[in-house]
């Protein structure tokens, strides 16, 4: 069985994506209190990471750093929209999905913590 979506090939593709990427940033910023927090903490962090990283390669650990927590918070939030549209009731695998998603953003957390202080300390 064959996407219907699929179809589309050169410009229209990147342009159909783009457009996709967009929505899917707008919906996350309206409905995640989450994304939301993560995305002004990237704002705000971001030229602190330009003024303290003292090599392009600290300013680039630390910045990707930032992104990545939200590259894991869209995943996250897409997990717990998809099991949500399964079913709202309690299950054991839909907690089990939601939590493992909830320490992936926690370690992407984690992870930004360990190179900033890395980074600003050494």
């Amino acid at each position: 069985m064959k996407s219907p979506y699929k179809g589309k090939t050169g410009l229209r593709r990147l342009i159909n994506a783009f457009g996709y990427s967009i929505a899917g940033t707008l919906a996350a910023f309206k409905h995640e209190d989450a994304f939301r927090q993560e995305v002004v903490l990237a704002v705000v962090l971001t030229p602190v990471a330009l003024y303290f990283g003292e090599t392009a390669i600290h300013q680039a650990l630390m910045i990707s750093s930032l992104l990545f927590i939200i590259v894991v918070e869209l995943l996250n939030s897409s997990i717990e929209a998809t099991v949500d549209r399964i079913s709202i009731k309690h299950h054991k695998l839909a907690k089990r999905a939601k939590d493992i998603g909830s320490a992936a953003v926690f370690f992407s957390l984690i992870n930004a913590t360990v190179i900033w202080f890395l980074i600003l300390v050494k």
